[in-house]
């Protein structure tokens, strides 16, 4: 059987494709069946898919009308053979050791999901910034009834291998486009993996500057609201689960829509707000809100956003024009030191970057 399935979603990205493409076919680890999706592309990516296929027999051509990147990655699950399964986005690239190491950590502890760090990366300068956020669970195996905060890390699916299995109860949700269809699947593989391991190294570049990317829609941030909906019926069926990370949960989920309303239109900003306030105020209801809650999403802001989101968003308002402008100062000069990085910038320009 073939170790690793590597699930490619494609749509539009021919300027990134190739990059991408030769990052997979060049690992080290050489049992791979590589899936393309192409999710009815109008640019040449699907050219692109045929002319790699024809030099690597190990490339698998789905192509399909325009149907969202849930429904691609269902589809390419459902025609994965791998034991484990890995997701490249066709706009990032990795290096040439990543599966290789990720299996064999995977095998050598059998666990369900292996999950390394990753970079930030620009193509202008090809700049690149070790995230570093998961560096307080590095070679620690565990899962979410022994160390529950692992389930508010960012739902960065393509930074992992997951057994195969896994996905035969879990599946993405087929909506438009494709913005934040990881965030639920994310959670269910979290929670119900019993054995999982992070390791501090990073092998994934996380393209940050392409303007076509789904982080950068700013109509598709409601989309947001259905993923935790998908993710309170999985809770409402294990409430085992649910006793345990409900917390961590609401604190995800308020950290999601705090990056969701950032890259909303300001005219889109009042409807998102009413619409998380309303989910907010039903769990307020129902008794959810802990202690532990309110102090790491700050009583006063989760308060202000069930009894007047209006003053809330004003609040959203004030909030992002003060980040605009010390976003202007720390491109003046800044420098940033944690475990695994620095980096000191001057009039906007990286001098230093070391990680």
């Amino acid at each position: 059987m073939t170790k690793i399935s590597v699930i490619v979603p494609v749509c539009n990205v021919e300027k990134y494709l190739s990059q991408c493409l030769d990052s997979v076919i060049n690992q080290s680890l050489k049992d791979l069946e590589i899936i393309c999706i192409n999710d009815g592309s109008k640019d040449n990516s699907l050219k692109i898919l045929q002319d790699f296929a024809q030099k690597d027999n190990r490339i698998k051509i789905i192509d399909k009308q325009n149907s969202g990147y849930g429904d691609s990655m269902n589809k390419g699950i459902e025609a994965a053979a791998g034991d484990y399964i890995g997701i490249v986005e066709s706009d990032d690239f990795i290096e040439p050791d990543m599966f290789e190491e990720l299996y064999k950590i995977a095998v050598e502890n059998d666990c369900d999901i292996v999950k390394s760090d990753w970079y930030n990366y620009w193509t202008q300068g090809n700049r690149k910034e070790k995230n570093g956020r998961i560096n307080d669970y590095g070679g620690k195996i565990t899962n979410i009834f022994e160390t529950p905060e692992i389930i508010t890390l960012q739902p960065t699916l393509w930074s992992a291998i997951y057994k195969r299995t896994m996905f035969d109860t879990i599946k993405f949700l087929p909506t438009p486009g494709a913005s934040y269809q990881d965030t639920s699947v994310s959670f269910k593989l979290f929670a119900t993996a019993k054995k999982v391991i992070f390791t501090n190294k990073a092998y994934l570049y996380y393209r940050q500057d392409n303007i076509n990317s789904s982080i950068n829609s700013s109509d598709k941030a409601f989309f947001v609201c259905k993923e935790y909906k998908e993710i309170d019926n999985f809770l409402e069926q294990h409430k085992e689960i649910k006793e345990k990370v409900n917390t961590q949960k609401l604190i995800a989920q308020y950290k999601a829509c705090r990056w969701a309303w950032k890259r909303l239109a300001k005219e889109q900003r009042p409807k998102f707000v009413e619409q998380i306030s309303k989910d907010f105020t039903t769990y307020q209801q129902k008794g959810e809100f802990s202690q532990e809650f309110l102090h790491k999403v700050k009583e006063k802001n989760i308060t202000l956003l069930v009894n007047s989101p209006e003053k809330f968003l004003k609040k959203i308002e004030n909030d992002l024009q003060k980040e605009k402008w010390q976003q202007i100062r720390r491109n003046l000069f800044s420098v940033k030191i944690n475990k695994s990085r620095i980096s000191i910038t001057l009039f906007g320009k990286q001098i230093v970057n070391k990680g």
